[in-house]
């Protein structure tokens, strides 16, 4: 394959041409009520072009490599139609490899017929809790491997099984239907799927223990968010506005986002990475080619970096950090996050209940939506916190908020740290993308929380 992608970019009038050609294998199994929804095994290949021209990029993908020559040509026509201004590209090493993932239990060599009888126990564990109204249960893996070539040298080999599982579960007492609901993954293993029946029994009961819980008196409140709502907060909320393709964009978020503006105390640090092992965000190079690393987004309280493509590298004077994606060939990469997380602090959860007299401790998350630096995200499930314990449950709750002002009342960071890697991340209409989110439990203050 290397000898007919350099063929095909050979002597082609473009400042910079590159290539991914993949192939994937997935198997889909869902449910919806008790019925068994849909089987689905595929396989796919195609591949993509992109070509840069005077500041213009052509794109074209592709599913005959038969047809690479013409993507080639076609994209750098395209290139040469949109360029108006001096190309830039941030310098990157033009790097071969073969990379070949650490697999603990490939879920290829487990049959559909095993698929499927695990997951009609657990459709059957979840309707054994009396009050259930209706449920879903999804399960996918793909395999996917990406050959990618530019015609600066690079030649780079890499592949990875992504394997999830989402439940979401209603139950009914007359009119009143609650809901919980969870979403869990791993990076080439696929033995977490083998051991759900416990935490998919918790779940349907907890979505039944909603039908009695109360609301919460609207109001504000310290709250502590667990490590799964403590991710998910630090990924929607301000880990899209480090994202540099929208920096550069926006002059008002070039002045939001000015480095060296603090943001919280120096307890406070964020970070985003690919090169951590074993996560679903995790690779060797991105859809550059760009080798992957850690990127310090907030460090001490401070702004120190943000995350970037070649091309967003170059036009804001930066350093690329690893972070160009795409969800398939179908797309061109752009500027997304991997994984995501707040660095642990000190604190214990001990340490952080005590003194509060009225709160609400926040966990796991259930939906939001983020405009700017304005949040409003719905948890999971919540708790009122009442004289430095962890009380009753309470029905899911609404956190709302200014985004820096809530980075500011962060007053602990925990000492413990958990990844999710359950969902997806969603950008330009490239759903969903995998990545994993983190932290620590962590206490803010002064949080708006209403309950209906």
């Amino acid at each position: 394959m290397r000898g007919l992608i350099e063929e095909a970019l050979r002597g082609q009038a473009a400042e910079y041409i590159d290539v991914r050609v993949e192939e994937s294998e997935l198997t889909r199994i869902t449910y919806r009520g008790r019925q068994l929804d849909e089987v689905a095994r595929a396989r796919g290949a195609g591949g993509c072009v992109r070509a840069l021209v005077r500041g213009g990029w052509g794109f074209v993908s592709f599913n005959d490599l038969e047809s690479l020559p013409r993507a080639v040509a076609l994209a750098v026509e395209e290139a040469r139609v949109a360029g108006r201004e001096e190309s830039r590209l941030a310098p990157v090493a033009p790097h071969v490899d073969v990379v070949m993932p650490t697999i603990g239990k490939d879920p290829r060599t487990v049959s559909l017929a095993e698929k499927k009888a695990l997951l009609d126990g657990y459709v059957d564990v979840i309707w054994s809790t009396p009050k259930i109204a209706t449920a879903t249960l999804a399960y996918t893996d793909t395999y996917r491997r990406v050959v990618f070539a530019s015609n600066e040298g690079a030649y780079i080999e890499q592949s990875r099984i992504d394997v999830t599982l989402s439940a979401s579960v209603q139950a009914r007492d007359g009119a009143d239907v609650q809901q919980a609901s969870l979403s869990l993954g791993a990076l080439n293993d696929y033995r977490f799927v083998e051991t759900l029946a416990d935490e998919l029994k918790a779940l349907a009961e907890k979505a039944v223990a909603f039908l009695s819980a109360p609301h919460v008196r609207g109001g504000e409140y310290t709250v502590i968010l667990n490590p799964v709502l403590a991710g998910v907060f630090c990924h929607e909320a301000f880990g899209h506005l480090s994202e540099a393709d929208h920096i550069y964009e926006n002059p008002r978020l070039q002045e939001i986002m000015k480095l060296g503006t603090r943001f919280g105390e120096r307890h406070l640090n964020i970070v985003d990475g690919a090169a951590l092992p074993g996560l679903r965000g995790s690779y060797a190079y991105d859809d550059e080619g760009t080798p992957a690393q850690q990127t310090d987004l907030i460090r001490e309280g401070i702004l120190v970096g943000r995350l970037h493509s070649r091309e967003t590298a170059a036009r804001m004077g930066e350093r690329p950090t690893g972070n160009a994606r795409a969800l398939d060939y179908r797309f061109p990469p752009i500027v997304r996050m991997t994984n995501t997380y707040i660095e642990p602090g000190q604190a214990r959860l001990e340490d952080m209940l005590e003194g509060i007299k009225e709160g609400i401790y926040a966990a796991n998350w259930y939906g939001g939506t983020t405009t700017m630096e304005q949040f409003t995200f719905s948890a999971g499930e919540a708790y009122m916190i009442r004289d430095g314990r962890i009380a009753e449950l309470l029905r899911p709750v609404v956190l709302s908020g200014n985004l820096f002002t809530t980075l500011r009342n962060i007053d602990m960071v925990g000492n413990d740290l958990a990844m999710n890697q359950g969902g997806g991340c969603g950008k330009g209409g490239q759903v969903p993308l995998p990545v994993s989110t983190g932290g620590p439990h962590i206490r803010i203050r002064n949080v708006l929380v209403g309950g209906r």
